[in-house]
């Protein structure tokens, strides 16, 4: 099986190197710093049980290789629609592409059923790119549960003892394909598990990332710094409880908000797209904010508090020049 990781970033590099451990055949697609390191050094992830080291080959061009089996694309959202045709290169008829995202993906309402089945998310994929050069019938959605950083060039630290992959397609069928990919990563310490309901998977990661993030936003601060105010603690639950009703709204089966809730309120880590505003790099605005509220107003589900404080973390983004307007 050939598999190629397009974007070696923090979660994209942990991810070939759990794959190379296993003395699979991975590619990957890098640029810069990361793809000189790679390229001269090897790649190297530091893990709670050891370093895996490895030299898969690595390129900034993705003609430089064969038609892959699995694409695992790892580039954060406002990317993508700009790669699909380079993604769309690697593919043959029978590829498929693990998307690993944050926040709702681009294919969401592919084979979803319903009323709703087909509509397409134009503030994620504007012109049809992704569609067009990737399709939906190859894409596999991948929530990932793994906090990494990229501590120099070509190096990755994977902090948590227990990694986990969430994989399903979208119309929840049984995919050989996707158990054969579960048991090369397992045995390396991503724990991989294959769901019939990935759009749960979505909702379960995607509302404390949603709270946490959009109140990180306009704070500029860890959730401890904030839910410790009554207020914003009264905030963050009505905006749990409005996350919970668009996704039972669209056939979802939400978790419990209030385990998520108490996690967050001690949590020190400051979210990562609010290290984006901070660092002045691109920001998961559509994707994790803005398309939530437009699935909202799909099945006319209210959502006064998520849509106050949606909107002020996306003006401090536009104010920072870190977000352009997308038509939904």
């Amino acid at each position: 099986m050939k598999i190629c990781i397009y974007g070696a970033g923090a979660v994209g590099g942990h991810i070939a190197g759990r794959f190379a451990a296993g003395g699979n055949d991975v590619s990957l697609i890098a640029r810069g710093a990361q793809l000189a390191a790679i390229r001269q050094n090897g790649l190297r992830v530091e893990t709670q049980d050891g370093v895996l080291a490895s030299r898969p080959f690595a390129t900034d061009r993705p003609r430089d290789l064969e038609l892959q089996d699995v694409v695992v694309v790892a580039v954060k959202a406002p990317a993508l629609p700009a790669l699909a045709e380079h993604v769309g290169a690697l593919l043959h008829q029978d590829s498929l592409v693990l998307f690993v995202l944050n926040g709702i993906p681009w294919w969401y309402f592919h084979s979803h059923g319903g009323a709703l089945d087909g509509t397409p998310l134009r503030r994620l994929d504007p012109e049809g790119a992704l569609e067009h050069h990737v399709g939906p019938d190859r894409a596999v959605g991948a929530v990932a549960y793994t906090a990494c950083s990229v501590t120099a060039p070509g190096m990755i630290r994977a902090e948590n003892a227990r990694n986990r992959l969430i994989i399903g397609r979208p119309d929840g069928r049984p995919d050989q394909r996707l158990d054969t990919l579960a048991s090369l990563l397992t045995p390396s310490g991503l724990e991989v598990t294959v769901t019939p309901r990935i759009r749960d998977a979505v909702w379960s990661k995607l509302v404390m990332n949603l709270i946490g993030g959009s109140l990180g936003v306009v704070t500029a601060s860890p959730m401890k710094h904030v839910l410790d105010k009554a207020a914003l603690a009264g905030a963050a639950k009505a905006m749990a409880d409005e996350c919970a009703a668009i996704a039972r709204a669209l056939g979802c089966d939400p978790p419990d908000a209030a385990e998520g809730l108490s996690r967050l309120a001690i949590s020190s880590h400051l979210q990562s797209i609010v290290q984006d505003l901070l660092a002045g790099r691109p920001m998961e605005i559509d994707s994790m904010f803005r398309v939530p509220l437009d699935l909202a107003a799909l099945a006319q589900v209210p959502t006064p508090t998520l849509g106050l404080v949606i909107e002020l973390a996306t003006q401090r983004a536009r104010a920072a020049g870190q977000y352009l307007e997308t038509n939904p």
